[in-house]
C-alpha cells in the first residue's frame, strides 16, 4: 500500500456563505494529493504527461461527516490500497486535528493524446512494484 498526505490551509475563497468549504474544492484536494504522491514516489505527473499519457478520472465520490472552514488547517491522507494495472484507484481520508471531516474514492484509466486508453508502460508498472515491495 502507499499512503501520502498533504497538507492544506482553507482559503477564504474555497468556503461559501455559510463559512463552509464548497464541495467541488475536496475534489481539487484529492487532485492535489495524487500529484504529491507521484512526486513523493518519483512519477511525475508532468513525466507521465511528457511521455503521451493522461490519467482521466473515471469515477469519484465524497462522502461529508463534518464541514472544513476557513483558515482550518488539513490533511489530505491518500491510500493507493491495490496495485495500478490498467486502472489506478485511491482512496481520501480529509481530517482536521485528528477529526475525520471527509472519504473519498477516485479511480483513474491510462489514455493517450488522442484519447484511447492505454495499458501503463511496464517501466511506470515496475515502479509501483518497487515501491509496494519496500
Amino acid at each position: 500500500m502507499i499512503h501520502s498526505v498533504t497538507n492544506i490551509r482553507v482559503r477564504y475563497a474555497e468556503t461559501d456563505r455559510m463559512d463552509v468549504v464548497y464541495h467541488s474544492n475536496y475534489l481539487i484536494w484529492f487532485e492535489a494529493a495524487r500529484i504529491q504522491m507521484l512526486d513523493e514516489i518519483g512519477i511525475p505527473y508532468r513525466e507521465i504527461e511528457a511521455r503521451g499519457l493522461f490519467l482521466p478520472v473515471l469515477s469519484v465520490s465524497a462522502t461529508f461527516k463534518s464541514p472544513a472552514r476557513f483558515d482550518d488547517r488539513l490533511e489530505v491522507h491518500l491510500f493507493m490500497k491495490r496495485k495500478p494495472r490498467a486502472r489506478m484507484h485511491f482512496d481520501y481520508e480529509v481530517l482536521r486535528q485528528g477529526e475525520l471531516l471527509a472519504t473519498g474514492q477516485s479511480s483513474h484509466g491510462f489514455m493517450d493524446r488522442q484519447g484511447k486508453g492505454q495499458r501503463p508502460p511496464e517501466d511506470l508498472l515496475a515502479k509501483f512494484e518497487s515501491i509496494w515491495a519496500s
